[in-house]
């Protein structure tokens, strides 16, 4: 075959073979198809799209340029659960302790942090000691002796994948649909799945922001997994607020571990990890129905079972052993910690979700270019949510800085992420669409 055939082929609207996509994939991750020739066909992809077929044979292709994993003899269904991310987005952290608490095994690879969105690893990499770039032996280990294990993409998995997004990322294709699905699948297949849950966000904090964008996503990831082999569905959910009441990464990590250990649960963030976890236990032949699968995961949750599991995931992969009792003393803290009171008081009419995001960004608590260093500790505590009232006894926050001046920054960055109104109702969004292919 030749690359560049391939690329007219493409390039003329016309459907490309299953052999055709592996050998172009093959000869990215082998040498003998050029970083241009790719780029060249990412962008005939970009503007002639992909059917189903097609994006299956893709995926499937990244996902076998590397180890993909099995789990002989488990005893119970191997899953997992993706996210398109936003602000306060820490659902993995208790979703996946929680399912593997009812029976499951979750092998979840996680990312870093993209544009606006704080990354799950980030958030992992706040633990003092917990090992994120892991080799796949103790990862797989963990999983089998606790139930989950939450690592970043290593150099076995999905190669294929990491050369592709460099490519996209400077040839302005990474909006194509069929590769951004390539991309997400291609990871999550490469864990050896039975079962895949995915929550795709819409809203101003989201990266899809309308809901016709996220319609065209969801539909493609999961028409996508179900074609590859992999029993998917997906939920559309809100991303107009932040998730948890609290947006950077030791932030969303103490929110996690009291989330898990009932201190504290933001009603919005329980709604959609039940939500989820309740689906992906009847994905996994766990529970006959959601409404079991949510009790399940309510009793995990309630018994204890769901924070001893993820206490024993983190010290498993390097972590302290003190998280779960005194989280406070092991998690950083910051050195400048006060509230962001509103110019004036009344009801949080509308929120500018992803600017509460940047304004992370600005503190230090994530990357302007991709060798910036993370402040773990600065953030935001305690947000206000749409609907609730706020003034002088009911701040907008707490700011989590690393100096005055930083402190005083953030201040005005957040207040001008919302806008307060008159009192009265404000609709509230969590779970708005589920979609089964």
């Amino acid at each position: 075959m030749l690359p560049q055939e391939i690329i007219r082929k493409k390039r003329e609207g016309d459907r490309l073979s299953r052999e055709e996509i592996a050998f172009m994939v093959e000869g990215l991750t082998e040498g003998h198809v050029s970083e241009a020739q790719v780029g060249a066909l990412a962008m005939a992809i970009f503007f002639r799209d992909m059917d189903r077929d097609e994006a299956v044979a893709l995926t499937l292709a990244m996902r076998d340029s590397g180890t993909v994993l099995d789990w002989p003899g488990l005893g119970g269904p191997v899953l997992d659960k993706h996210s398109t991310g936003g602000i306060g987005d820490n659902i993995s952290l208790m979703l996946a302790p929680a399912v593997a608490a009812c029976g499951g095994y979750l092998p979840m690879i996680s990312g870093r942090g993209l544009g606006h969105g704080g990354g799950t690893l980030d958030k992992l990499d706040s633990i003092p000691g917990y090992t994120t770039v892991a080799p796949l032996d103790l990862f797989a280990r963990t999983v089998r002796e606790v139930g989950c294990a939450i690592i970043g993409q290593t150099p076995e998995l999905a190669p294929a994948d990491r050369r592709l997004y460099s490519i996209r990322d400077v040839t302005a294709t990474v909006e194509s649909v069929p590769l951004i699905t390539g991309s997400i699948l291609s990871k999550k297949l490469s864990e050896g799945l039975e079962g895949l849950i995915l929550d795709v966000k819409v809203g101003n904090g989201a990266f899809m922001r309308s809901f016709e964008e996220a319609r065209i996503l969801t539909e493609s990831l999961v028409l996508v997994a179900n074609g590859a082999g992999v029993r998917t569905v997906a939920l559309v959910t809100d991303m107009n607020e932040p998730l948890a009441s609290c947006a950077g990464n030791s932030l969303e990590v103490l929110n996690a571990v009291r989330f898990l250990t009932g201190r504290h649960r933001d009603k919005r963030l329980w709604d959609v990890t039940v939500a989820l976890a309740a689906e992906l236990l009847v994905i996994g032949g766990l529970a006959a129905d959601t409404k079991e699968g949510a009790t399940k995961i309510a009793a995990a949750f309630d018994s204890g079972k769901a924070a001893e599991i993820f206490g024993r995931m983190v010290v498993a992969l390097g972590g302290p052993a003190g998280l779960m009792e005194d989280p406070e003393k092991v998690l950083p803290v910051a050195s400048v910690v006060r509230a962001v009171t509103p110019e004036h008081a009344g009801t949080v009419r509308e929120i500018d979700t992803r600017s509460i995001g940047l304004a992370v960004i600005e503190l230090g608590g994530g990357r302007k270019m991709a060798s910036d260093a993370i402040d773990y500790s600065v953030g935001f505590d305690v947000l206000a949510g749409l609907g609730d009232e706020v003034g002088p006894g009911r701040p907008l926050s707490i700011v989590h800085a690393r100096s005055e001046a930083d402190a005083e920054r953030a201040a005005a960055s957040l207040r001008a992420c919302y806008r307060i109104g008159e009192a009265g109702p404000v609709t509230r969004g969590t779970v708005y669409e589920r979609v089964d292919g």
